[in-house]
């Protein structure tokens, strides 16, 4: 008897954000899982070079010159020569989930072998509710087999909407610099069967690499800010993405997951290079976490566009004492929300609706 093969969950609800500067082989392991789907290719470096997509992929692609085009003299806020240039494709989607991933992860497998359809789980991720305001004990309450514990007040047991689905890595961790060249052998072995969510008032280090969000609830805050060529640190780009939507999912009452998804992450970057992108950021972030962790929203921002102007604004007043370049960034933090609402008028419109009132 013949098969009827699922429907892909949200085929036509998501874009998968690659950003690269080579040509896309590792797709074809990739094949089962992403093939249903439209890929926004967001290729860094020389545009003249041609990059190689397997065949049968939905993709569109992007270079410089087409970031140059697309935002005339706002491309400036978007990064160059550096894996931050992906928030472009945040950018231009049409969609309402974003997943992004690195062209050096593959598919992981669970313990019992199984191969790890890890979009399948970031949606899943996505589609059911977060618990930021009381931690379950059982991590997700919302999983199968298990629920929400003895004690759990039942006033908060809806949950709230998920904004943000953060996966992890097997193989090669998501370390920096100096923790790369004290353990360039550690790989990391151990599957965590988990996903829970991250409490009210907690930052985390958000890793790009294997990441979905909800492009509708949280897109404008996931800019990866000025980092590559011609700027004084890299390797933050998804830091402080993550910093900026954990202050504003807080402020909005939103959640972040962590956990499951595993992918297979393949190839350590060079520790050398790497302490050369985040010397100054590795002791810039002493003063950028107290500083996320002190920031606060007024009520009368009820968007995220307005959550994160306010930011860039608290960016200019406090850290542009800690070096020059937070002013440069804070500037960019504003051109990005323009470029965002001239490409997304209809999003950032229906924004500004006060709650309940007909589109």
């Amino acid at each position: 008897m013949a098969t009827v093969s699922p429907t892909p969950l949200l085929k036509d609800e998501l874009d998968i954000v690659i950003p690269t500067i080579r040509n896309l082989d590792f797709l074809e392991m990739w094949r089962p899982f992403f093939q249903p789907y439209h890929l926004i290719i967001v290729q860094d470096g020389d545009p003249s070079k041609v990059i190689k997509v397997p065949e049968g992929f939905d993709y569109e692609l992007y270079n410089r010159n087409d970031i140059n085009r697309i935002l005339g003299p706002k491309a400036s806020c978007i990064s160059f020569k550096d894996s931050a240039c992906r928030c472009f494709g945040y950018m231009v989607s049409k969609k309402k989930y974003i997943y992004t991933i690195d062209d050096d992860c593959f598919v992981a497998k669970d313990p019992s072998g199984k191969d790890i359809n890890a979009l399948e789980q970031h949606i899943k991720n996505l589609l059911c509710p977060s618990t930021p305001f009381f931690f379950n004990t059982l991590y997700d309450p919302y999983r199968d087999g298990a629920d929400f514990v003895r004690g759990y007040p039942f006033s908060l047991r809806e949950g709230v909407p998920t904004a943000v689905s953060h996966g992890l890595w097997l193989n090669i961790p998501d370390y920096d610099a100096p923790t790369q060249l004290v353990k360039p052998l550690e790989r990391n072995t151990r599957y965590v069967d988990a996903i829970m969510s991250i409490p009210k008032g907690t930052l985390f280090p958000m890793c790009g690499m294997n990441l979905a969000f909800n492009r509708e609830l949280i897109g404008p805050a996931m800019y990866f800010g000025l980092m590559g060529d011609g700027q004084p640190i890299g390797r933050y780009d998804d830091m402080w993405a993550g910093w900026c939507t954990k202050v504003i999912c807080d402020h909005l009452g939103l959640g972040v997951k962590t956990g499951l998804p595993y992918i297979w992450h393949s190839k350590a970057s060079n520790p050398f290079v790497n302490l050369k992108k985040e010397y100054k950021g590795i002791y810039w972030q002493e003063e950028l976490i107290p500083f996320f962790q002190s920031v606060t929203l007024p009520k009368d921002c009820t968007t995220v566009q307005k959550c994160y102007i306010e930011i860039s604004k608290q960016v200019k007043a406090k850290l542009s004492k800690v070096d020059d370049y937070f002013n440069k960034l804070a500037d960019a933090m504003v051109t990005w929300i323009e470029a965002w609402d001239e490409l997304n008028p209809s999003v950032a419109k229906s924004a500004e609706l006060p709650n309940g009132a007909a589109k």
